[in-house]
């Protein structure tokens, strides 16, 4: 299993997220990205977070992990989301290093109803209300 560490960043009750579009779906994703050997989670989010929307966060605490069962042949995958605010910058894709779409800010009160990659908009709703949590199984649907 790999880990994937990602970022919630909320101003103004919205939160910020990226969209891939796969088939006809759009999905939307917390900022984040894949652990290099040597690395920890939150250098892991710092780095990424700079290379592809060229901002400075500062890492908070951790909101939740859960387990994404892959479909056969892929690695599954503990995801782990992290709070974190902006220090420095405007979050704009770099498409250098990110096969993303958009990046776009959306209110906390959508996240239950959109097409997440990892599947946690309803966890992440009340996680921010009432602490962290590991949620076990992601319900992850594949498009």
């Amino acid at each position: 299993m790999k880990v994937r560490p990602s970022v919630a960043i909320i101003e103004n009750n919205r939160i910020l997220l990226m969209r891939y579009r796969y088939g006809n779906t759009d999905v939307y994703n917390l900022a984040g990205g894949n652990v290099d050997k040597g690395e920890t989670l939150a250098s892991t989010v710092v780095r990424e977070l700079q290379e592809e929307l060229g901002i400075d966060i500062e890492l908070g605490e951790m909101l939740l992990t859960g387990d994404v069962i892959m479909p056969e042949g892929k690695e599954d995958v503990l995801h782990c989301v992290f709070s974190a605010k902006i220090l420095n910058g405007k979050p704009e894709l770099n498409p250098k290093e990110t096969s993303a779409l958009e990046v776009l800010w959306k209110p906390l009160e959508e996240l239950h109803n959109l097409d997440m990659y990892p599947n946690v908009g309803l966890e992440l709703q009340k996680v921010l209300a009432q602490g962290f949590e590991y949620i076990g199984k992601v319900r992850q649907e594949w498009k």
